[in-house]
This record gives C-alpha cells, sequence and structure tokens, in this order.
C-alpha cells in the first residue's frame, strides 16, 4: 500500500503499488480485482470484490465505501499504513454501459460509485440522459467528470432499505428518456431487482445495451450473496423483456 486518503465522509481511497503491478494489464479502469485477507494459519485468505477507480503506472486507486459496521475489508483498509502489503488477483472485464444507445440511464449505490464515474468519463461528450446516484451523507457527494447533457441526481439515504427503494423512486420521478437508452445500474440486491423490473416495464431495450447487476446484499456476506446472485441469475435465464 502506497497511499490513503478520505475522499469524502465514507470513502476512503487506497493506493496500491509496486513492483507486482508492472505487468499489471494498462487502461483498466472500471475493471474489478480480488484483494485477499490472510486468515488463521489452516485457513484460505478471504477474497473480496473491488473496482479500479484510477490508473497510473505501478499504480492502482480503489475506493472503499466505509459503514460502521466493518467487514475484513473495510477494517484492513481503516488501519492501513504505507508500506502495508496485501495480494490482488485479476484484473476481470471492465463493465462499460454500451454507447449504442439513443441515451443514457445510470444507477448505483456507494459500492458502485467507483465503476459509475468510470463509466461517466468515458460518454461521448455529447451524451445525454441521467445518472442516480445514491450515497449516505451528504459529504458523501463527489466532484464527478461527465458530459455536460448528463444530469447527476445524488440521493442520501444514511441506512440502506431492504426494501430496495431509493434509487427506484428517484428513476421513477425522473421523465422518460426518448428513445431507447442504454442502461447501466450497479447496487444492492434488492434495489437491483426493483431497478430491473422498472427498466424492463418502462423501455423495450435490447439486451446489448442494458447491463444492471447486483455487488452485495443486505445481511450477507460477499460468499453468501454470489449465491443468491447466481440463483437469480439462473432463475431469470430466458428473460427478457
Amino acid at each position: 500500500m502506497l497511499r490513503r486518503s478520505w475522499l469524502t465522509r465514507n470513502m476512503l481511497r487506497i493506493t496500491l503499488g509496486g513492483e507486482s503491478l508492472r505487468e499489471f494489464p494498462r487502461n483498466q479502469q472500471s475493471a474489478y480485482i480480488k484483494l485477499m485477507f490472510p486468515r488463521g494459519k489452516d485457513e484460505r485468505p478471504l477474497m473480496r470484490t473491488y473496482t479500479i477507480r484510477h490508473q497510473r503506472p505501478e499504480e492502482i486507486d480503489v475506493d472503499f465505501a466505509m459503514h460502521a459496521q466493518q467487514g475484513p475489508a473495510s477494517a484492513w483498509a481503516s488501519s492501513a499504513q504505507p508500506g502495508d502489503r496485501i495480494l490482488v488477483a485479476g484484473p476481470g472485464g471492465r463493465k462499460l454501459i454500451s454507447q449504442e444507445g439513443d441515451g443514457y440511464l445510470l444507477a448505483g449505490d456507494m459500492t458502485a460509485l467507483p465503476a459509475l464515474s468510470v463509466n461517466l468519463e468515458e460518454l461521448p461528450e455529447d451524451a445525454y440522459g441521467y445518472a442516480v446516484i445514491e450515497v449516505r451523507h451528504e459529504s458523501d457527494i463527489q466532484p464527478l467528470r461527465h458530459p455536460e447533457n448528463i444530469e447527476l441526481h445524488w440521493v442520501i439515504s444514511p441506512k440502506p432499505d431492504p426494501r430496495g427503494l431509493t434509487l427506484l423512486e428517484k428513476l421513477q420521478s425522473l421523465p422518460r428518456l426518448p428513445g431507447t437508452p442504454s442502461v447501466w445500474a450497479a447496487c444492492e440486491f434488492s434495489s437491483m431487482r426493483a431497478i430491473r423490473h422498472f427498466i424492463r416495464q418502462r423501455y423495450d431495450i435490447p439486451k446489448s445495451q442494458f447491463y444492471v447487476s447486483s455487488y452485495w446484499k443486505i445481511g450477507q456476506t460477499e460468499d453468501g450473496h454470489k449465491q443468491t446472485k447466481q440463483h437469480d441469475i439462473k432463475k431469470n435465464q430466458g428473460v427478457w423483456r
């Protein structure tokens, strides 16, 4: 670990670097990586998934959404000091919004803010549409680079809604985009399902322009969420419109 800095009240940036990143592929902003945290002597390391926010030669920035109840990843980040070491696996694929649509609709909570931010930065200058972002506190609002005609809508929610309605209700309040927009959304599992249903009802969007995913689930570990997510994918195979 090279540096740490608080971006906002609840978002901590850790900069990783060193010799192990010399062979790291270039242009991996928004790709996911696996951070591996050591456990007991005879236990396998605990892996957690995070997003590359920025990349520079031999350096990557990883942003941690911090919570009052810390898991192993946020606990490590909160106490990490320059010189501390951690294993990094990856990178995995980049999930970027399709640029085939008539407009753009993006949504995410703080866990998805790093990836959503990269998506905004890579949109064409003439892009139009909405980006709805859920944060825990007003001080968590960040300045984001984005096309002039993409409207940013910040939603303040101190605690996640188990019904998954926080992002949904804001999306429902926005005027319908004309034509067939491209969609990118990532958030808590219940929120993801609510958004997915709403978007499918409001727009007739081809699969190639539609990315909606859950990054976590209230009350579950990452491993538990992974199983829930796989079950949901299997259940919805073949279901599109």
